[in-house]
């Protein structure tokens, strides 16, 4: 299976990969189990804050838990992560050093992309499987069914601006197999610890 086929897999498990920003270390387990219980298993944590990796490496033990690493930006940053347990990698946009620095340490990584030239560069280095990324801001559902005419082999998991107003919208293209987003996990959810509604959140989301 190749790298481009492992991310297609992973990016398949749900219809939603929420994009984590996790503050407090002690948050990370629990938080994991309310979305994998929510039906959401696969999980970006983004390298935004200093406790990132201690994040990662804290929900990588709970089971049904697939987490990776998002905000990507270069290849420390991609041995940082595949050292603390990340399973997969999410980058913001793509450069040939954190492309090759993935392929060494194995980690399959989500690039993203924003225009027909990116695409079709990602996609001449043999990926299948992008981040479009900003979705919203560069054009949204209208840019994605216009990539499709011309790059119908190319899935896409749209990231930013992305939210349950929008969602159904998205994942009804043909070239999006999921959709990234924050609202899975609220600020005030987390640091309040009401796991249960940020379960139901992810059950809602995978209901449609």
């Amino acid at each position: 299976m190749t790298d481009t086929d492992k991310i297609t897999e992973i990016c398949s498990k749900a219809p939603v990969i929420p994009v984590l920003v996790v503050h407090d270390t002690a948050a990370a387990i629990p938080l994991a189990r309310a979305l994998v219980d929510g039906g959401v298993p696969v999980l970006e944590v983004t390298l935004r804050t200093p406790n990132a990796l201690d994040v990662i490496r804290e929900m990588a033990t709970v089971p049904g838990a697939i987490v990776g690493a998002g905000t990507l930006l270069s290849a420390a940053d991609v041995a940082a992560a595949k050292a603390a347990g990340a399973q997969f990698g999410v980058s913001p946009g793509a450069t040939d050093a954190l492309i090759e620095a993935c392929r060494a340490e194995g980690l399959p990584l989500l690039p993203g992309a924003a225009t027909a030239s990116e695409v079709m560069k990602l996609r001449e280095q043999g990926f299948r499987m992008l981040k479009f990324f900003p979705a919203e801001a560069v054009g949204g559902v209208a840019a994605l069914k216009g990539l499709y005419g011309p790059l119908a082999d190319m899935r896409f998991c749209p990231t930013g601006g992305v939210n349950p107003k929008n969602l159904a919208d998205y994942l009804a293209l043909p070239n999006v197999v999921c959709a990234g987003g924050s609202w899975l996990a609220p600020d005030d959810l987390v640091s309040e610890g009401r796991w249960d509604e940020i379960r139901d959140l992810a059950a809602q989301a995978v209901r449609g």
